[in-house]
């Protein structure tokens, strides 16, 4: 239990011991008070008037004013009956003086008068000594119960008395004297409370700081100053950039690439913060801009254009947290970041040339492979004659081959466009109606070959979309001719649209067998294809898709549970509305 909890409690119950002291005490004098007051109003009054109707009777016969006396007494006793029998003995009091009254002479009615009142003083005397003993009785139980709870507060206190000093001041002495030593240099000074309290816990901080003090002294300055040098020397002959920043952006060392990158010295560079030096350098500017713009402060950041020497260079920008777990300590702590630029450059040139060489293909294949569709065009006209089944089976695999020819080049074409940036989006006002109009009839032949049903599901009203209309049609067709290729036979595809705030929603919903979760995240990468996929494609589709939704200022997501087909999300933004005449 914590020092505290503990002083909570027992101060807590010795304040309970009082308060309960002060309740008993209050309620037993309550007793005695109730008990005194019975004596004085019930009984001591009766007694009163008895002795005030005696005097009374002594001039009964000769006084009036004696008469009005014991009447008036009478008159009080008759309000004042308490005891048990004294209601009997009061109605013949009442009685006799009435008979006396009449007969004032009547020797035996005045002497049975006077039996009867002093037979009223008798029970009330007797009265007074029983409720006498009541009330001694109640001030023993008092006196025996304040003295046990006293007792009980008293034994608190005395605990309390002899343990808290040893409790706190005990350890703070040893505290006090460890910190001596500490002072004077023995570092091997160690406090040992077994505690599991406040006490316990200054224990354990104050041993963990004895001992870094001891490590740090123990340590050898000459090895340390070598190790720097060492990891000084590997840091400056490795062929990236690399920048080394603590906590607070401050350039602890920067190897001889980051200099050249930079246009920097060294001595500009180290002990200098970065985003002072971000006011005066372009590089370091675009580098800070890099990193707060993505919103991240680790891990890899994508590509990083500098201009070295006039040339256009690449690097790749990886930022790494340098974070190390203090001597006594648990959790890791934060001390600083390598910024590290890798360079890409000759990468990045044979990724431009293989880009290049795939669009140059793609377009020199496009005009032979267009002819040979026209020639097989003019093949399958019956005007220049008929063809055996032999023969028109071979052509239709021309054919086939020649579409999928022409499709694979189209794409070839537009990831060409987009790894070299040259694509070009033309936004207009569009309906949604109109994009799947076009997605349907473009797949009228597969869906009808298939026997599948498509459902279209367009809410009302929709807002005009602003997209490149032959793109957006494209992306669509692609969706719609991926759910009827991996959907059976006599199946059910999906189409539906809706708003969604200042977009609207294209979802594409087939019950094919679905993509494995694993592969979900990797759909849109270039050249990927779900492995054990038995249908035809290049794996170009999903990723052209992706690029030309975003280049509209839109979004693609797909959701998919395996064995239960897979759904498309398109989100497109409203077109702005036209500003009034």
């Amino acid at each position: 239990m914590k020092l505290k909890a503990k002083l909570t409690f027992w101060v807590g119950f010795l304040f309970f011991m009082i308060l309960l002291l002060a309740i008993v005490s209050g309620y037993y004098v309550y007793r005695l008070k109730k008990d005194t007051n019975n004596i004085l109003v019930d009984n001591y009054n009766t007694v009163h008037y008895s002795r005030n109707m005696l005097l009374a009777l002594e001039d009964f016969r000769t006084s009036n004013k004696s008469v009005q006396l014991f009447e008036y007494n009478l008159r009080l006793q008759n309000r004042n009956i308490t005891e048990r029998g004294e209601q009997e003995v009061n109605e013949r009091v009442n009685r006799h003086f009435l008979n006396l009254k009449e007969d004032t002479k009547n020797v035996s009615v005045l002497a049975d008068l006077r039996k009867d009142i002093f037979h009223l003083m008798y029970l009330n005397m007797q009265a007074i000594e029983h409720k006498n003993d009541v009330a001694n009785a109640t001030a023993e139980k008092a006196i025996l119960a304040i003295s046990i709870v006293g007792a009980i507060c008293f034994m608190i206190a005395f605990v309390l008395l002899i343990n808290l000093p040893i409790a706190i001041a005990g350890p703070m002495v040893q505290l006090a004297d460890s910190i001596k030593q500490i002072a004077a240099g023995n570092y091997k000074m160690r406090l040992h409370f077994k505690r599991r309290d406040e006490l316990g816990a200054v224990s354990k901080s104050f041993n963990t700081m004895a001992q870094k003090l001891e490590e740090y002294t123990d340590s050898n300055l000459g090895k340390i100053l070598q190790h720097k040098k060492r990891i000084e020397a590997l840091i400056d002959n490795m062929h990236d950039a690399v920048i080394g920043i603590d906590e607070e952006k401050t350039v602890l060392f920067a190897n001889t690439p980051a200099c050249l990158i930079s246009g920097l010295k060294l001595v500009e560079l180290e002990g200098e913060n970065l985003e002072e030096i971000a006011s005066v350098n372009d590089l370091i500017k675009n580098l800070l801009n890099k990193i707060n713009s993505l919103h991240q402060e680790s891990g890899h950041l994508g590509m990083f254009q500098v201009c070295v020497a006039g040339k256009q260079n690449y690097f790749d920008l990886e930022v790494i947290d340098i974070n190390i777990v203090p001597t006594g300590e648990e959790g890791a702590q934060f001390i600083g970041q390598f910024i590290l630029l890798k360079d890409v450059t000759r990468f990045k040139e044979r990724d431009v040339a293989k880009t290049n060489f795939i669009g140059t293909v793609s377009h020199e294949l496009k005009t032979p492979i267009a002819s040979i569709r026209m020639g097989i065009q003019l093949l399958e006209n019956k005007r220049i004659g008929d063809l055996n089944q032999e023969q028109q089976d071979l052509l239709e695999g021309i054919a086939d081959d020649t579409a999928r020819l022409l499709k694979i080049t189209g794409e070839l074409l537009d990831i060409a466009q987009v790894e070299s940036g040259a694509i070009q989006m033309r936004l207009t006002e569009a309906a949604i109606e109109s994009i799947v109009d076009y997605a349907l009839l473009a797949n009228r032949s597969m869906f009808e070959q298939k026997q599948i049903r498509i459902d279209v599901e367009l809410e009302r009203n929709l807002p005009m979309v602003l997209i490149d209309r032959e793109k957006a049609a494209w992306v669509l067709t692609n969706l719609l001719s991926n759910a009827i290729r991996y959907s059976d036979v006599g199946g059910v595809i999906a189409i539906a649209a809706k708003r969604m705030g200042a977009r609207v929603l294209l979802r594409v919903e087939d019950h094919g067998q679905g993509i494995p979760a694993q592969y979900l995240m990797k759909i849109f990468d270039r050249y990927f294809r779900v492995p054990g996929s038995t249908k035809e494609g290049t794996g170009l589709g999903l990723s052209i898709s992706k690029e030309f939704i975003e280049s509209m200022g839109g979004e693609i997501d797909v959701q998919s549970v395996l064995g239960s087909g897979s759904t498309f999300f398109v989100y497109l933004p409203i077109a702005p509305p036209r500003p009034s005449a």
